[in-house]
């Protein structure tokens, strides 16, 4: 199999965009136009993924799965029963039980790795960690590119030590979840720019830009700093093959919500969201503790799914840049480049 980043006609890679957006028919519309289409695992069962790998692949060999590596830094019992009473007058005004803090889960991490070494795909990424060097191996031997992601120039020298085909270098301004190795530690606050400089001082791996490109310019910036590629996640939100919530759809569109935050108020771990009530009110309570936190605010989020003031409105600093469009479009902007 060819590493389909090798052979991009445009250098842009759509981010995966686990819990809806990142659909089948965008990673196809994203492939079509030249870019990188990207499916993410996370939060879907094996089976899941599976039916949407087959979907893509009838239709394009330029594409990828992202996996959620599991979480090295465990949860405290405490701070998730202190989370789940905060979150109680929420849950009451919703109408929907009382959150509780439940069991860990790997996301299934062990049976996806297993399926898509025997099934094998063009490329494997993951995220919020690194996999092991035997995991690297065998994704390697079954023919699949593996990218790995890094937020700082510390975990840049950690994946660069596994010899992936390329790390994603992901700077504060983007939209979504921080890649960060382990949710405990605090995400360091490093521009994407400065984060693509120090990378390249310590790998000659393949670096693909991550956060706050909002345009061809911050593009084209980008890959004169050394990027082989931009992944461009926040713009293919509001893109008509997405399968972002409608109201988280409009937040990005209507403008009456213009300001991102970094909160761990729907997860548990870091992640930049457009501000709205929900980051406000937990804003004093919030905890490091993922996977629980997000299962814990996914009954509150599903019944605020037609309020923006409910919702994980995930967003990079680019967000303003959002247009109502078709996917092909997006990846026409960085055309040439």
């Amino acid at each position: 199999m060819t590493n389909p980043l090798t052979t991009l006609p445009v250098p842009v890679v759509q981010a995966p965009m686990a819990g809806g957006p990142s659909t089948p028919a965008l990673a196809v519309a994203v492939a079509r136009a030249g870019g990188l289409g990207m499916l993410a695992a996370g939060y879907k069962s094996t089976e899941a993924m599976a039916e949407e790998v087959r979907d893509v692949a009838a239709h394009t060999d330029r594409f990828g799965v992202n996996l959620f590596v599991p979480e090295r830094d465990p949860s405290d019992p405490a701070a998730l029963a202190a989370y789940a009473r905060a979150l109680a007058p929420v849950a009451a005004e919703l109408g929907v039980p009382a959150p509780e803090p439940g069991a860990y889960v790997d996301d299934e991490y062990p049976a996806k790795l297993d399926h898509l070494t025997v099934h094998p795909v063009p490329l494997v990424s993951f995220t919020f960690g690194l996999p092991t060097a035997d995991d690297v191996a065998r994704l390697r031997n079954a023919g699949s590119a593996v990218v790995l992601n890094a937020t700082s120039p510390e975990e840049v020298t950690a994946a660069a030590r596994l010899r992936p085909d390329a790390i994603v270098v992901q700077g504060v301004e983007a939209g979504g979840h921080r890649a960060t190795h382990g949710q405990a530690g605090q995400p360091e606050e490093i521009t994407m720019a400065a984060l693509l400089g120090a990378a390249r001082e310590l790998t000659d791996l393949p670096l693909v830009a991550a956060g706050g490109i909002a345009g061809r310019d911050d593009a084209a910036a980008l890959l004169a700093r050394g990027a082989a590629a931009v992944q461009v996640g926040t713009l293919f939100l509001t893109a008509v093959e997405a399968g972002t919530k409608p109201a988280h759809r409009e937040a990005l569109l209507d403008g009456t919500h213009t300001e991102t935050v970094v909160t761990r108020a729907f997860s548990g771990r870091a992640a930049r969201a457009l501000r709205n009530g929900f980051t406000d009110r937990m804003a004093a309570h919030e905890v490091t503790g993922y996977p629980q936190v997000h299962y814990m605010t996914a009954p509150l989020r599903a019944a605020s799914s037609a309020d923006p003031e409910g919702l994980n409105l995930w967003a990079g600093t680019g967000a303003a840049a959002c247009r109502e469009t078709r996917a092909a479009e997006v990846v026409e902007l960085f055309r040439g480049l």
